[in-house]
């Protein structure tokens, strides 16, 4: 099976949001199209990008960088789980995205977003920007969920409703299409 990486974005103090990366990595596993892991950039840690050379070189002076691309470069496909700050991008996601070039190339990604009215939909679309700048494709299939606080249980815990998990299983089956149809532009020359 391909991998999917699913990328959680937030990394500050008191986020409930990785309750929702939670439940969608459990989600994609029982859907059985993909071998899952999930990704926390908080626990990545990633300092400030601080590579001497630009990524395209693939010429990694640190030890943070070098984990960080061989964890991506395995992944076949993305789903990014993520808020929003500011209507746009968590800093951390940016952040990550920039550290690598060759690594992301000719993946698809799928977006889970969360938050308020807007359900992270701001976040998504310029997110996307950044992706096709690294040659990520960004499949228009998603999952938007507005006012997830609403669903947490007092545990801590997400429960989606079928409209989420009917938006899930749509955007996990494109996502292997696109994940099967991407591999022929990785192959190496």
């Amino acid at each position: 099976m391909p991998k999917l990486s699913i990328i959680h974005a937030s990394t500050r103090e008191g986020r409930l949001g990785f309750a929702v990366a939670q439940w969608f990595k459990g989600f994609a596993e029982r859907m059985r199209l993909f071998d899952v892991d999930l990704i926390d950039l908080r626990t990545q840690n990633l300092p400030l990008f601080d590579e001497p050379k630009h990524p395209r070189l693939r010429q990694y002076k640190a030890e943070h960088t070098r984990r960080w691309s061989a964890l991506i470069d395995s992944a076949d496909a993305f789903v990014f789980v993520t808020p929003e700050y500011n209507h746009s991008s968590p800093p951390a996601l940016v952040n990550a995205l920039d550290y690598l070039f060759h690594e992301w190339a000719y993946k698809p990604a799928g977006f889970v977003s969360y938050g308020g009215v807007s359900g992270g939909t701001r976040s998504v679309q310029n997110t996307k920007l950044t992706l096709c700048a690294l040659r990520i494709v960004p499949i228009p299939e998603a999952v938007v969920i507005p006012f997830f606080e609403k669903s947490l249980s007092p545990d801590g815990t997400y429960a989606p409703s079928l409209e989420i998990e009917t938006a899930g299983q749509a955007m996990l089956a494109e996502l292997l299409r696109w994940t099967n149809a991407l591999l022929t532009l990785r192959e190496p020359e």
